[in-house]
């Protein structure tokens, strides 16, 4: 046996070497996006947050935010640093209570890294103090913060939360909320969920929003300006809270009669969809220039312009559908939108029918016979419709026709209960279009992947028998516009 003389050099060393754990050489960071391939960038990897506190102060007149954003996470790997999804001025980061190092990178990064590193399964406490003008910064070539003549507006999709909040940017990743905004006293804040309380002090009233149910980051609203707010309890008990700016001009009268009538629709689609999921529900419309609306959870955003020809119900039946299909039960992946938007069309053709203005098979009929096998419509793939084509009119009409070709092969009993089965099994997680076709398939008995495959997946115009009713293929004419169609149509612009 021969024995190695080591200097005393080396053996302090080796013994340093000893005292770091094993496990040390798999700390890496977080990836800078979560996995999406429609967006790359977008959330990120090494861990998942359970909670926001956002405490913020905000100037309608110069358009100034500043504030600290907490985040209560766990890690999901040994993390020597991680991403956060923003777009502020950051001036510091403490991670656990202690100063971490930050800079920004690509286009809408923030990259954190503590101190020491965090183990895997680590409970962990990110504060950000930040402040900045958001109608300055722009990711990708675009602003996703809207001003108003008295301030401000955060709704859009897929991302909203970089102008406003750092986060992880994903639906994968959802949370509860505390949103507490101070404000001038002559404006309001309308976000997410209940408000909790009010107070003012010095000129600045401050609002306490808080969501209890999990919600996604791109679902997260925020608005300051000047509203007149109502509030109501629905028949079926569901707390609603309902905001107008108060210069929305002659849009005013058609935007009133239309989201006022929230209370309604939410009891009136939980026969169809199952007990709404949240804690409240209602809507608001800011004066802005977009022309979309769009599911902000519990608070649905309408633009003013949804309205201009006057009171649209069916806009308002599409968002709160949302809060059941894509809200509550959110997409894996953006190439699940359809379980997002061909359900929520499809709402708006059961509305027409409870409304007596056409049947959902009239619909489908007529939507089916207006695009030709060799319309660019058919090309668009509502399962998986590639990030250029996630809104395309294809993934809400064509999806909705997915649906009444489900409901014709099932038949109503399955398919009215795989409708309210659905929202139950996944309640405030995430699911996939994989997931639904094999939760139908569960449900009716039936193997579906064939019909699946030709009105989601295929390029091209599925067969007329699945979708044709009786009477028209026997009549040999085309189908009669059906009466609500053009208000459906004025809704084309909703997400």
């Amino acid at each position: 046996m021969h024995r190695r003389l080591i200097a005393p050099g080396a053996l302090a060393a080796a013994s340093l070497m000893l005292a770091i754990p094993a496990s040390a050489a798999s700390y890496s960071p977080g990836a800078p996006g979560i996995g999406d391939p429609y967006y790359p960038a977008y959330g990120n990897g090494g861990y998942d947050v359970s909670h926001y506190d956002l405490r913020l102060q905000y100037q309608p007149s110069t358009d100034e935010l500043a504030g600290t954003a907490t985040i209560l996470a766990r890690t999901t790997q040994d993390l020597s640093s991680f991403d956060l999804d923003f777009l502020l001025d950051v001036s510091e980061v403490r991670v656990n209570g202690v100063k971490a190092s930050f800079a920004s990178s690509g286009q809408h990064e923030l990259v954190v890294t503590p101190k020491a590193p965090l183990a895997k399964g680590t409970a962990v406490t990110v504060v950000v103090r930040y402040s900045g003008v958001p109608s300055s910064k722009s990711a990708y070539g675009f602003n996703a913060w809207h001003r108003t003549p008295d301030g401000a507006v955060a709704a859009d999709e897929p991302e909203a939360a970089w102008w406003w909040f750092p986060s992880n940017d994903h639906p994968l990743d959802k949370a509860t909320y505390d949103v507490s905004v101070a404000v001038p006293d002559d404006t309001q804040v309308i976000s997410n969920g209940l408000l909790q309380s009010t107070s003012s002090r010095l000129g600045w009233t401050r609002y306490n929003w808080r969501e209890n149910k999990p919600q996604a980051t791109y679902l997260a609203t925020l608005a300051v300006g000047r509203f007149d707010i109502t509030t109501s309890t629905s028949e079926g008990g569901v707390p609603i809270v309902n905001a107008y700016s108060k210069d929305l001009g002659d849009n005013d009268g058609a935007a009133r009669a239309s989201v006022e009538r929230t209370g309604e629709l939410v009891d009136w689609l939980s026969g169809y969809f199952g007990p709404y999921p949240f804690g409240s529900a209602g809507g608001y419309v800011p004066n802005t220039t977009t022309g979309y609306a769009l599911e902000t959870q519990t608070r649905v955003y309408y633009s003013p312009r949804q309205f201009a020809n006057g009171s649209n119900t069916s806009v308002v039946v599409h968002e709160l559908a949302h809060q059941w299909y894509g809200d509550s039960v959110s997409l894996k992946g953006w190439k699940d939108i359809w379980i997002n938007e061909g359900f929520a069309r499809y709402a708006q053709w059961l509305w027409s029918e409870h409304e007596g203005e056409g049947t959902a098979q009239e619909l489908a009929d007529y939507v089916y016979a207006s695009h030709p096998a060799d319309d660019a419509f058919w090309t668009v793939e509502p399962g998986d419709p590639g990030p250029d084509n996630q809104f395309d009119i294809a993934v809400y009409d064509r999806g909705a026709l997915a649906v009444q070709a489900l409901r014709n092969a099932v038949g109503d009993d399955a398919f009215f209960a795989i409708l309210k089965g659905w929202p139950r099994e996944h309640a405030y997680g995430n699911a996939s279009v994989a997931d639904f076709e094999a939760y139908a398939e569960q449900v009716s008995g039936k193997s579906l992947g064939s019909l699946f495959d030709a009105w989601l997946f295929q390029p091209s115009k599925p067969a007329e028998a699945a979708v044709k009713s009786a009477a028209v293929k026997a009549a040999a004419v085309a189908p009669v516009q059906p009466k609500s169609w053009k208000k459906i149509e004025a809704t084309n612009d909703v997400r």
